[in-house]
């Protein structure tokens, strides 16, 4: 692999950028978190209708792209970079983190506790909408945001041989020439602070976790130190990985992520309650279908209880907050895909490996919920998700092997995460990176630095939350984003594919 030169001006302006916001933030935190807070609600509660539009419309557009003739489009020559099983373990690994571990477990409890659609809490059906809506939150609708924004990246490296992975470059067939201006220099930086924020979010859920299970696990008490510690050991992971590169560390790290997360819920389904597990999955995946449409859209504007606002929009708008981050990263390791396997792929590897966490962890939690074995609600309201995390776990037989192993499988799952996360920050801040090529090994190493550095920083001083909050009030520009991205690639397709010229499998465009 060749390393390719750094971009000096986004490199340098996007540091001072991010440690001037983030001391910034930290410092008036105070004041800034209200004003985060209701830029935040005015996101879910005023745009609720929009995120809702915008996301089921893009999994509508994702299928017609999929099964038209664009479908067979083939994203660079040759064959596959990557195997089949080591490209869906990539794009799932980064896309999830230890995000699916900790709300498997516990999202359907918030759900029973406070049900939508004005149900009783802890009524019968609260409890059957409590996984429905969990499966929904994390399935195709919000791998659909993931994967439109790959598909135009994508396009626009491989098809139209624009050599960089950088989101301004994707939104040239929208905006022209501004995209090499002032203006294409602000979204790149944009996507840098969304993707940092993003992975404030990873690390403000994942290390307290991991934190609790270590006590537990030593007999410990949870501390800010531990937490610190955790981050470094975290560090030297995932910087050892994005220095290896995509073949040598962050592939072989994903393959390995997914064999130990695959053996952890074989086990939880084959201890637990695997009949209850099994049918609960069952009868809630029969819920979500039946009931996609009206979850797609529901704002609950007669009762106004705040259920869609809360979870369904905040969900969207987190998630899009990240998409520039997995679409350029699943974009550089998609080459020799069509775009009909790339959308598909990414809808069903991503879904699919969420629903089977939901289905074992949500199932056995909600379980053990329903039975009076833990009351887990309890422990939810007065301790938090971290310690109803550690009893559900400390449930389980042979839980002196499920903790250990949980810590392991935590780490690992944090670490791939953070490792595709510098490997783009690199790529954004590279000046052309072609296929073959790679960010220089120093670059990764500098951008793993700067968010081990950040993400111990906050944890001591208590940023976390300002800074993730901070991080999804950036989607309001990426909505934006999509929509341009829209008109990037629709534009793109219909000068290199009319119809009255006939249809290639593959066809290399001359930049505009």
């Amino acid at each position: 692999m060749q390393n390719a030169r750094i971009d000096s001006f986004i490199f340098w302006f996007a540091i001072i950028v991010v440690l001037l916001a983030t001391v910034s933030l930290v410092i008036f935190r105070e004041s800034a978190e209200p004003v985060l807070d209701q830029i935040m609600t005015g996101i879910t509660f005023k745009m609720d209708w929009a995120w809702q539009f915008l996301t089921i419309g893009l999994f509508v557009l994702l299928i017609w792209l999929a099964f038209s003739r664009f479908g067979k489009i083939r994203l660079g020559d040759g064959k596959p970079e990557f195997s089949t099983f080591s490209w869906g373990t990539m794009l799932f690994t980064a896309g999830m983190g230890t995000s699916i571990m900790y709300w498997s477990m516990v999202e359907p409890l918030y759900y029973y506790s406070g049900p939508p659609f004005g149900n009783e809490p802890g009524s019968q059906a609260a409890a059957e909408w409590s996984l429905t809506y969990a499966l929904f939150h994390w399935g195709i609708s919000a791998w659909s945001l993931y994967a439109f924004p790959t598909v135009v990246i994508a396009y626009s490296y491989f098809i139209r041989k624009q050599p960089s992975l950088k989101m301004s470059v994707a939104l040239r067939g929208a905006l022209g020439k501004y995209a090499d201006g002032w203006l294409g220099k602000v979204i790149d930086i944009l996507v840098i602070w969304s993707l940092i924020g993003g992975l404030g979010t990873t690390l403000g859920l994942g290390v307290p976790m991991v934190s609790q299970v270590v006590a537990r696990v030593f007999g410990l008490e949870p501390s800010l130190m531990l937490d610190a510690v955790l981050v470094v050991l975290i560090t030297v992971v995932y910087s050892a990985s994005a220095y290896l590169g995509l073949h040598k560390g962050i592939r072989r790290l994903s393959d390995l992520n997914v064999y130990l997360a695959l053996a952890l819920a074989v086990f939880v389904l084959l201890a637990g309650p695997t009949l209850f597990i099994l049918t609960y999955f069952t009868n809630s995946f029969g819920m979500m279908i039946q009931n996609f449409a009206m979850m797609s859209f529901y704002t609950d504007p007669i009762g106004q209880g705040g259920f869609p606002q809360a979870w369904t929009v905040f969900y969207w708008a987190w998630f899009a907050a990240t998409a520039p981050f997995m679409g350029l990263f699943v974009a550089r390791i998609s080459r020799g895909r069509t775009i009909r396997q790339l959308i598909m792929h990414m809808l069903l590897w991503g879904s699919v490996g969420a629903w089977i966490y939901f289905m074992v962890f949500g199932g056995y939690s909600m379980n053990a919920e329903l039975t009076g074995k833990l009351d887990l609600s309890g422990i939810l309201a007065e301790k938090g998700g971290d310690a109803a995390v550690v009893e559900i776990l400390s449930s389980l037989p042979l839980s002196a092997i499920v903790l250990p192993f949980f810590i392991v499988l935590a780490v690992i799952f944090l670490s791939t995460s953070l490792d595709s996360a510098t490997y783009v920050l690199a790529a954004i801040a590279t000046k052309e990176m072609r296929p073959g090529q790679e960010p220089a090994r120093w670059h990764r190493m500098i951008w793993g630095g700067v968010l081990a550095v950040m993400g111990i920083s906050l944890l001591l001083v208590g940023g976390l939350r300002v800074v993730q909050t901070s991080a999804v009030v950036v989607s309001i520009p990426i909505f934006l984003f999509y929509l341009l991205l829209i008109v990037s690639l629709i534009r793109w397709l219909k000068k290199d594919f009319p119809k009255k010229s006939g249809f290639v499998i593959t066809q290399a465009s001359k930049e505009e």
